[in-house]
């Protein structure tokens, strides 16, 4: 007897679970390549487009059109299996894996099946300090293979599903765009940390993607979707249970909710005395939960076999060495590297790697800018035009360069952090440069003493209780009257100068 368990009151509490069963966890990663063309045709593979515009007859499937395999692909999956010290086929060939799907214009998906171009290699993954106290799990890839994508539905009704839409739609400009299928081996012993462990991997394994510089990796745009298999044993038992796969899971944090959630569901089906349905699985953002989508179904019903059309791969170990060299420094080590180098603590790092500004930071130092004043812009002033813009830090108008000389004129006393707010001001209008917009506004700071000391004369008469608390050797008071003259000369004075002077004049 097998049974679901879509209601979330029949959810067995988390700690409960670990008591009595033992999670298993599988990972397949999505990753749409950014490469100027599809995989098999010429078509462009730029995201959006009005629908059914990127496509050929190739793509589309048509009688008598004959597909070409994108090297750049091929090289980029090289790359990324290399990445994920992989071992790379002296040669493989792609399949036709044969299912029915309206999104698929073809009736089979070009993929690989039994001979991947990538196998058996694995990626260290350190969980964050709250949840494993940077514990270091080593996830085992299983492969990572080359295959099209599939075009897009639009199900038109009041569920956005299938299931109750009034028709649907089909876009195919998505279809055979390039796609590198990446799939872990079953992820044991994690215990409690197996929801973070399955975040940590794909936040991990996106950095390295972005890193290589062969995807956008967005998962807002689909570039990278996580498909997330658990299964639950009897405790101790050594075995593996039936599996689900929820599928298209969109976000770091969806990832870490979906296999909670499906823990949980799984000990309450099983402590039912049903068995789990092996099957897909539908997550839902709003009020996460999984509900069903279909039986799961196994390699043999998708009858492989090998692609006609298409010739085999071998790409030789001269290209692959290659390859090779043009990797990049590991994204957790270079992180670990940079924290170290910049002094930031652990609470400074995780912030900034959340906000997405780590390589703004890094870039904003390379200019010029000390470490905390290149994350303070960052994090502070310019995160916060971002929301309301509503765009990532990367997309704003504002270079590290341009940051690094706010900086430096600050750190050359000619404008003050409240000035500088007023720079950016400047820069996000295009007014030009940094310099140019100090000079054209009039920010830089007044430290001529003639006009200070003007200036602090006219506080010590308009605040003379003030002025007395200061004779009588009240130092502290002197912060009344610098403020009284910084707002006289619109914050451009010069705060160290003005308190000099005030002490000076009252003895």
């Amino acid at each position: 007897m097998t049974m679901t368990a879509d209601d979330k009151g029949a959810l067995v509490p988390f700690d409960e679970v670990l008591e009595r069963y033992d999670p298993a966890l599988g990972l397949e990663v999505h990753v749409e390549l950014n490469t100027a063309t599809k995989m098999f045709c010429g078509c462009p593979a730029a995201f959006g487009g009005e629908p059914n515009t990127h496509v050929c007859p190739t793509c589309l499937g048509l009688p008598g059109s004959m597909p070409v395999v994108n090297r750049k692909a091929v090289e980029s999956a090289i790359r990324i299996g290399l990445a994920l010290n992989c071992q790379i086929a002296e040669w493989c060939r792609f399949a036709r894996k044969n299912y029915f799907y309206p999104d698929m214009p073809k009736n089979f998906q070009t993929s690989q099946y039994d001979e991947p171009i990538c196998f058996d290699g694995w990626m260290d993954v350190t969980l964050p300090d709250q949840e494993g106290d940077g514990e270091t799990v080593r996830v085992g890839i299983e492969r990572a293979h080359m295959e099209e994508d599939t075009g897009k539905s639009t199900h038109v009704g009041t569920t956005g599903r299938i299931h109750g839409a009034d028709y649907s739609l089909v876009d195919y400009n998505r279809a055979g765009i390039p796609l590198i299928e990446i799939v872990t081996k079953p992820i044991l012993g994690t215990g409690a940390k197996a929801p973070a462990v399955a975040r940590a991997y794909v936040s991990q394994l996106r950095d390295l993607i972005v890193a290589l510089g062969v995807s956008e990796a967005r998962m807002d745009q689909g570039n990278l979707r996580a498909d997330v298999n658990l299964s639950l044993a009897p405790k101790g038992s050594g075995t593996l249970g039936t599996r689900t796969e929820t599928k298209n899971v969109n976000s770091f944090r969806s990832v870490e909710r979906a296999v909670r959630y499906e823990m949980q569901r799984h000990a309450a089906v099983l402590d039912s005395g049903s068995g789990v349905l092996q099957e897909t699985r539908h997550w839902h953002e709003d009020t996460g939960i999984t509900t069903s989508g279909r039986e799961k179904s196994d390699a043999e019903d998708y009858r492989y076999f090998p692609e006609p059309d298409l010739v085999p791969i071998a790409p030789s170990r001269t290209w692959v060495e290659e390859l090779r060299g043009t990797l990049p420094e590991n994204p957790t080590e270079k992180r670990a590297r940079l924290q170290e180098e910049w002094g930031f603590s652990d609470l400074e790092m995780r912030d900034t790697v959340g906000a997405g500004a780590l390589s703004l930071v890094e870039e904003t130092v390379a200019a010029g800018a000390a470490p905390q004043a290149a994350r303070k812009w960052w994090l502070g002033e310019l995160a916060r035009r971002a929301n309301d813009q509503g765009v990532e830090l990367a997309d704003l108008s504002v270079s590290p360069a341009d940051v690094a000389r706010v900086q430096a004129l600050v750190d050359e006393g000619a404008i003050n952090d409240k000035l500088a707010r007023q720079v950016f001001d400047g820069l996000f209008a295009g007014e030009g440069t940094p310099d140019a917009i100090v000079a054209a506004r009039g920010l830089a700071i007044v430290s001529d003493d003639g006009a200070l000391s003007a200036a602090v004369e006219a506080a010590i008469a308009a605040n003379p209780d003030v002025a007395d608390k200061i004779r009588d050797g009240k130092v502290a008071a002197a912060g009344a009257l610098i403020g009284a003259v910084m707002k006289e000369m619109r914050g451009q004075a010069d705060a160290a100068r003005v308190r000099e002077l005030i002490l000076e004049k009252l003895g």
